[in-house]
């Protein structure tokens, strides 16, 4: 019965209990479920107004009661001045009283009214003169009817001054008194970092406030060491301060251990104090420690390094096994801060020369004897500013214990890669005798980089980018005995204010030597092909006009990068991590742009000329089909004569050549227009205005922000950019696939024509188009020509290559020097309208010597082509991967003229064909420049297009006048 009574109370309770938790969800849920949201506004104490106050408990803006504003701190009211405080219980539980009109002051708590001896603050405190001090109270503490300021006491006996906060007298800083004898440092006495010194003596006059650095290689004005630099180095100096000069050594420290004879920096007034102190004693028997000043520098000798590294071994054992397993590197630092004061000893372990985050365990293996450690890690500039406000200041050294169980330190040398000693990287040599060793090391200086404001955000900062630790043990050792620990340090200076430059500085300096690389092998390969094995000036001419091309597409290449980078993580961020520039940084911007131009249009103009003067030549294959009686002039009779070949094709080739000359890949006016309609109709202007919108239209009514030079940059090269490629793609896919190829067809109109092309594009290089008809002529009939076309296509004739049984019609050519004299000598003739013709009859006519000197030419061509000189004979082969990526010929063409087989028509180089991407890149910075200066698209759209068409009609005339020169075609048949 029991056993039953308790189990219908225990299910009974059981049922009791799911009730009550049914019917507590049932009451809470709703409850929840009606709740629309968790959220409320974000708000700050320096959001609050003037007349709120920032409640902690509702972490909101809350209104001040009557009479009151809000407090320095923005947490609570204070009542406003010519009030006094009542009850003040904190929030707006306050009462102020107005003070009344014979007492119009309020005391320094807030709590009195006061009639004031002078003038009111603008807090509605009593002021004083300065050198006094308000009296209240008595000194029981009793409130004074009237106020009263009394002089600080200045005289010998006394010597007190008014503290910062003008309540107190208090005894003068004592180097003002050991100085002068009084609270003041007048003239000629010197007063700097709050201290007072004497003129008198050997200190430098003019100390250097500026700390270098070298990898930037600028120098920014340090108000650390504009306030502290000076006063540091003449408390050290003359009263042997040993803070001071801990404080002084740090500078120097920060500014790389750099030492330099002409100017007096921190390292050179540290070096100064050190060598006026040389009758105090040395520490621990060490001759470059003295005494009250750190040991910085292990000499300034050259040569001590080897001696500090490799000299005297360490007094300890490392082993990896058996009883005496000694593997730990028990590394141990004094550390100081910025000010000189002594922190405390710590060990390395933790990470505290470790930037990288990570475990402790891994940390520490950076510690083990035997252990290769190495780690990697990026770190965002602002947890570098957050972690290390000012530096922390390390001097290593290495624990050990003797035989004897003794503790002692060794120090640990520091190889610093920045120090410069007279200007010059001395420990970046890999000679060790040149090295300067050092002794104190810092993570992070975010503090002397800051210029103006010591609480402002720095200009620049450093950061050890680079720390390793190297170990070499003795020669010949058997008991595990190594030689001091170096721990070499490499710094990286970061712009703060402009962090993208580094990657431009980094970008400019790796492009610009492929540059550099680039321009030598073009160099290289022009000599080759002019013949010229000496580098004269006109050598270094050409060398710098290739640099100036190749200069101008890594201009290009950083300019647009930048700027497309800003355009696209400016305006498609969602949450703010990038700004755009500012206006320093925008002008920079704008030079780099102007230089990129300037450089490319030195290379069009480079190319211009050099395609207006090539050498070119038709060779004409047609033969006599026999003779035709003709009548004999002044005589009155007829003889028989050679059928003349008809030169109408030579002159039909001739127009299509001179018609391909200005043919290109895009089409100009297209190119243009597009690009202003996309900016202007479209709208894409837009995105370069100075706001975060990314629409790409604006309610004129609204606000419109100015322009950025660099979005528009940015905007301009993009759009200009895919235009063109889309154009150059649609043309090379579809255009010259399925409807029209004017190069492919000027080449079938050659063999067609029965007329080959030898054209020099250079003194010893040029190109060869074989048209020699497979038909043997083609000055024939129109049903003749159309048979022959048939053959073609049936294969029931020879292919139209060079080599028999191939296609290649293209050649580059490499030609010997006595090909390219013999060609002189005939060319001289040809060209010149005067003087002595050599090969020619010395009675025949001026025209009659031109008409003879171009049969004499195509003769000689034609033969040189069938091999007939021996002297002059070529060979075919085809080019290395290497000679086509590199654009050089490796072997020189010295008895023989060397064919090389070119599928890829490059004879274009000499055509606007063939330099699209030059002309293209141009054309974008002449439009980007004339907007940049004026900031107008449709300006600098006409302005473009306009400058296309002149120096278009350019290169067609003085072209056509070079091509009817070169091959004796009048001019007047180039339409």
């Amino acid at each position: 019965m029991g056993i039953g009574r308790v189990a219908v109370a225990m299910a009974a309770l059981s049922t009791l209990s799911v009730g009550a938790v049914t019917v507590f969800l049932l009451w809470v849920l709703p409850c929840v479920s009606q709740a629309q949201s968790f959220s409320f506004p974000f708000r700050k104490p320096e959001t609050c107004g003037h007349n709120q106050y920032f409640d902690i408990s509702s972490l909101s803006c809350a209104r001040c009661g009557a009479n009151q504003r809000q407090d320095a701190q923005g947490t609570s009211c204070i009542c406003l001045p010519g009030f006094q405080t009542i009850s003040n219980n904190g929030g707006t539980d306050i009462t102020c009283k107005k003070c009344p009109e014979n007492m119009k002051g309020v005391t320094k708590d807030g709590w009195n009214c006061i009639s004031c001896p002078g003038g009111l603050t603008t807090e509605g405190k009593c002021h004083c003169p300065p050198g006094h001090i308000l009296v209240e109270r008595d000194v029981n503490g009793t409130l004074l009817s009237q106020a009263t300021c009394k002089l600080c006491d200045e005289n010998e006996n006394s010597f007190t001054v008014a503290n910062a906060l003008g309540n107190r007298c208090v005894r003068c800083e004592p180097t003002f008194i050991n100085t002068s004898r009084s609270c003041a440092c007048s003239k000629p006495n010197i007063l700097t970092g709050g201290l007072c010194f004497s003129s008198t003596g050997n200190f430098p006059p003019h100390i250097i406030s500026t700390k270098r650095y070298g990898e930037l290689g600028m120098s920014v004005t340090s108000e650390w060491f504009t306030k502290y630099l000076q006063s540091s180095a003449a408390a050290c100096w003359v009263y042997a301060n040993l803070t001071s000069c801990q404080a002084l050594g740090n500078m120097c420290v920060m500014n790389m251990n750099s030492y330099d004879s002409t100017t007096f920096d921190a390292c050179r007034l540290f070096q100064f104090v050190f060598e006026n102190t040389a009758g105090l004693r040395t520490v621990h028997s060490v001759s470059f420690w003295r005494q009250n000043l750190p040991w910085l520098f292990y000499g300034n000798q050259l040569g001590l390094a080897p001696q500090v590294l490799s000299t005297i071994p360490l007094p300890t054992n490392f082993s990896f096994k058996g009883q005496n397993q000694n593997t730990k590197l028990k590394f141990v630092a004094a550390s100081y801060d910025v000010r000189g004061n002594f922190l405390k000893w710590q060990t390395l372990e933790g990470g505290v020369l470790q930037l990288c985050p990570d475990t402790e365990t891994r940390l520490n293996a950076a510690y083990s004897f035997g252990t290769t450690y190495q780690q990697n890690c990026v770190i965002p500039i602002s947890k570098i500013l957050t972690d290390f406000p000012t530096p922390i200041f390390y001097d290593l050294y290495l624990e050990y214990t003797d035989e004897n169980q003794q503790q002692y330190i060794w120090a640990v040398p520091v190889l610093n890669l920045n120090l410069q000693h007279n200007n010059i990287f001395v420990n970046q040599d890999s000679n060790s005798g040149k090295w300067l060793l050092t002794r104190r090391i810092f993570l992070a200086d975010a503090l002397s980089g800051q210029e103006n404001d010591l609480g402002s955000q720095p200009r620049l900062i450093r950061i050890a980018t680079q720390i390793s630790l190297s170990i070499r043990l003795v020669p010949n050792t058997k008991n595990g005995n190594i030689y001091p620990p170096l721990i070499t340090i490499g710094y990286s200076d970061i712009d703060i204010k402009n962090p993208n430059s580094q990657f431009v500085k980094i970008a400019l300096g790796v492009l610009g030597g492929l540059a550099v690389l680039s321009s030598l092998l073009k160099t290289a390969g022009w000599k080759r092909r002019i013949g010229s094995p000496m580098i004269d000036l006109q050598t270094v001419m050409k060398f710098l006009v290739y640099y100036a091309g190749d200069l101008a597409n890594v201009f290009v290449i950083i300019t647009v990068g930048t700027g497309l980078y800003w355009l696209i993580f400016f305006k498609a961020q969602k949450s703010v991590s990038v700004l755009l520039p500012m206006s320093a940084q925008e002008e920079r911007f704008v030079t780099y742009v102007g230089c990129a131009f300037a450089l490319k249009a030195l290379q069009f103009l480079h190319k211009l000329i050099s395609q207006v003067t090539i050498d070119i030549f038709f060779i004409d294959w047609e033969r006599p089909k026999g003779k035709v009686l003709k009548a004999v002039e002044g005589e009155g009779g007829v003889r028989s004569a050679t059928v003349p070949v008809s030169i109408w094709r030579t002159y039909f080739v001739a127009n299509e050549w001179n018609e391909i000359q200005t043919v290109r890949k895009i089409n100009p006016l297209f190119q243009v227009l597009s690009v202003l309609f996309l900016l202007e109709v479209v709208g894409f202007k837009n995105l370069a205005l100075m706001d975060s919108s990314s629409s790409l239209s604006r309610n004129p009514p609204s606000y419109i922000a100015p322009y950025s030079r660099i979005l528009r940059y940015a905007l301009s090269t993009a759009l200009w950019l895919v235009i063109g490629i889309i154009q150059i793609v649609f043309f090379a896919v579809f255009y010259e696939r399925f409807i029209e190829d004017k190069i492919r067809q000027f080449v079938d109109l050659c063999c067609m024509s029965n007329i080959s092309v030898f054209l020099l594009s250079h003194r010893c290089f040029g190109y060869y188009i074989h048209g020699r008809s497979v038909h043997g002529h083609a000055d024939t009939n129109m049903e003749e020509m159309n048979m022959n076309l048939k053959r073609e296509a049936e294969n029931l004739c020879s292919q139209r290559g060079l080599i028999p049984n191939t296609e290649g019609q293209t050649f580059q050519i490499a030609i010997s020097s006595q090909m390219r004299q013999h060609y002189d000598r005939i060319h001289e003739t040809l060209t010149r309208k005067n003087g002595p013709a050599r090969l020619l009859s010395s009675s025949a006519s001026t025209f009659e010597q031109s008409i003879k000197a171009y049969h004499t030419m195509n003769k000689f061509l034609g033969s040189f082509i069938d091999h007939v000189h021996k002297e002059m004979d070529y060979f075919i082969r085809d080019k290395l991967l290497l000679e086509r990526v590199l654009g050089i010929e490796f072997m020189e063409p010295m008895e023989k003229s060397i064919f090389y087989n070119d599928e890829g028509y490059s004879f274009t180089t000499v055509l606007y064909y063939g330099n699209e991407a030059a002309l293209l890149i141009y054309e974008m910075l002449f439009f980007c420049v004339v907007d940049l200066a004026c900031q107008n698209f449709i300006l600098a759209a006409f302005l473009t297009y306009l400058q296309q068409e002149i120096f278009r009609f350019i290169r067609n005339i003085v072209g056509q006048k070079n091509l009817a020169s070169k091959t004796l075609v009048d001019q007047r048949f180039l339409i």
